[in-house]
């Protein structure tokens, strides 16, 4: 059946095997995407939504890169919004709601239309290893396939285990079997392997509810999108809803806790800190009467909606006994109970930053395999890892991001370089560097080196070309136009501001805090400007932005050139730490353990001082 030799082979068809698959083939290699159920490629194993906060940046970067979850999001896009429009731009994240079956639908359609993807429906079972390279995998069904790399994305079907109260079954997802034999073989290859737990909140029926109780939640008035590329905007948007649980619903979900699987001792793994199950949430928050719960609708014509904020893994009749007792669902129907589910997943120090294995060559690891939580997070490294493992096969140099260039730069050298014993998440807080790293400018910050890879397409390049060119063209204007004072002054008394005495550059006052482009438009010669250029709102965004956080953006600029200088500086590879005696031992420890490929990687690994990177500078001459 395989007689040919493929360049690489993802193993996985969720949101980390999709992306992994696209990019690889797109660079050019002959790929086979390997899955248990080619019926739930791309498929919402969980919320029916893409972005959020830090989350949104990410697909905007995917994007950028030339991945297709921005694309496949606004095509089954049911609503969009804005999340932090209220703060400051580095805190802007789009989120959108989606149909979930017109979400995995558009993946498979995307996939089936990129030259060079094959696909295969089958489990499989373990890894063709020659030496220390990978060579290929071994179906369940004993056959053997061979290529050049591999990806692997196996999400939570490692050995998984769900748990719904005192019952536990092996799965991967529910009505899904789980996959087994490559914990195994990979642990005997010298790998450390741990557990981790996620949970899901139970599904119902949206005619079973009484949304008049509860509080809608609209998309924005004006929606915006998620790709770069001319992508259709919503014009019309489904509502969500919000309601709250009480000292009631607490008290019903308490009497099942000696039934829980968290609290009995039956699930041991860790689960993830910002995303907790509704009974975790009760008992480490005590003091609360009462915690949201958004009504999610799960696409544009089926009634199935998802509870989102009540995760759980309480037997079902405490489920249900429970959520009947809050407000609008009096009446609830459900589809199906919530549940938890424990899998296996890698340690990722026990990764380079191109996410290829240290101990197996053109082995490749992504998403929750890696310990990480979320569709964007896995979204991300696949793309990461298909980019990398085609790069290898072609004996290219990796492609890696560096912290100051994007979130996905950031979530990759905190895997690899800190680890993680539970669920990682990203959130804004985590970059340094987030006032450069937005979610208006990925387009500018990815695009050209995606280019140079061969991934982005020519007509991308372009729309970006011309996005900032237009950008930089207009925020010139506002450094060389002046205004006069009997213009601007009463915009300015509107707006309690100081007025002026005299003409300006616009740019000045532009910079004021509470003045914004929608004032700066009542001046004749910016409206006249606007008009004149034919400019769209993604170029006034920008442009404003430059003007008005131009001062915060050249400060976090030099301060990542600075440190660019550590990034520059290599380790040897082999270089043995043991024999550095003024390094402190955990020092020693951790250096030997994730073998850092720079300084700058060194100074962030925990346990590592300053005055360690001191002592490393210092013995290579620096």
């Amino acid at each position: 059946m395989f007689e040919k030799e493929y360049d690489v082979i993802v193993v996985g068809g969720g949101h980390a095997g999709a992306e992994a698959a696209a990019a690889a083939a797109n660079m050019g290699s002959r790929t086979l995407l390997v899955t248990m159920n080619l019926q739930t490629i791309g498929q919402m194993s969980c919320n029916p939504a893409m972005g959020g906060i830090a989350k949104g940046q990410i697909v905007r970067e995917i994007d950028a890169l030339g991945g297709y979850s921005g694309i496949v999001t606004d095509k089954s896009v049911i609503q969009f919004k804005m999340l932090n429009k209220s703060k400051g731009p580095a805190m802007w994240s789009p989120r959108a709601q989606n149909d979930r079956m017109r979400f995995a639908e558009e993946w498979r359609l995307a996939l089936e239309s990129t030259p060079n993807v094959d696909f295969y429906q089958e489990m499989v079972s373990g890894l063709l290893v020659k030496g220390q390279k990978v060579v290929g995998v071994r179906t369940s069904l004993g056959l053997d396939i061979r290529a050049k790399a591999i990806v692997l994305t196996n999400g939570t079907f490692l050995n998984g285990l769900i748990h719904i109260g005192e019952k536990q079954f092996g799965g991967g997802r529910a009505g899904e079997k789980a996959a087994t034999g490559i914990t195994e073989q990979l642990t005997d290859f010298g790998f450390v392997s741990g557990r981790m737990k996620t949970g899901t909140p139970p599904r119902v029926d949206g005619r079973s509810l009484d949304y008049t109780k509860m509080i809608p939640q609209p998309g924005d008035a004006k929606p915006e999108k998620f790709s770069y590329l001319a992508t259709k905007i919503l014009t019309e948007q489904r509502d969500c809803h919000m309601t709250h649980t009480s000292a009631l619903v607490h008290d019903l979900l308490r009497e099942g806790f000696d039934r829980s699987p968290m609290f009995n001792g039956r699930i041991k793994s860790i689960g993830p800190r910002y995303c907790p199950s509704i009974e975790d949430k009760i008992h480490r928050f005590a003091d609360k009467d009462a915690h949201q719960i958004f009504v999610e609708p799960e696409g544009w014509h089926t009634v199935e909606v998802y509870v989102n904020g009540f995760s759980t893994s309480l037997p079902e009749d405490v489920q249900y006994k429970a959520l009947k007792s809050v407000v609008g669902f009096e009446n609830v129907k459900f589809f199906r109970p919530g549940y938890a589910i424990e899998y296996d997943y890698f340690p990722p120090t026990q990764l380079k930053h191109s996410l290829e294995t240290k101990l197996v060559d053109n082995l490749f690891f992504a998403g929750q395999i890696n310990g990480t939580t979320g569709y964007e997070e896995a979204a991300s490294q696949g793309l990461m890892a298909g980019i990398n493992a085609h790069l290898k096969i072609t004996e290219q140099e990796p492609f890696i991001l560096k912290r100051d260039e994007a979130y996905i730069g950031v979530l990759i050298d905190d895997l690899i370089t800190k680890g993680t014993e539970e669920p990682y998440r990203m959130f804004t807080s985590r970059a340094e560097y987030r006032t450069l790293l937005r979610q208006d400018n990925a387009d500018l910050r990815l695009t050209p080196r995606s280019y140079k890879l061969g991934l982005a397409s020519r007509e991308r390049l372009e729309r970006m070309e011309e996005k900032e060119r237009r950008s930089k063209d207009f925020v010139s204007f506002f450094r060389n136009t002046s205004f006069s004072p009997e213009d601007i002054n009463p915009i300015l008394e509107e707006l309690e501001s100081s007025p002026v005495k005299q003409s300006d550059k616009m740019f000045k006052v532009f910079s004021r805090p509470k003045v914004t482009m929608e004032h700066m438009k009542r001046l004749a010669p910016v409206a006249d400007y606007i008009v004149e250029h034919a400019l769209d709102n993604e170029v006034l965004e920008q442009a404003e932005i430059q003007v008005k956080y131009s001062g915060y953006i050249a400060k976090e600029k030099n301060n990542a050139d600075k440190l660019l200088r550590l990034e520059n500086i290599k380790i040897p590879e082999g270089f043995d730490y043991r024999k550095l005696k003024s390094l402190s031992y955990e020092a020693r420890e951790k250096l030997e353990a994730i073998r850092p490929v720079t300084i700058s990687q060194a100074s962030r690994i925990s346990g590592v001082s300053p005055s360690d990177v001191s002592v490393l500078l210092v013995f290579l001459g620096r």
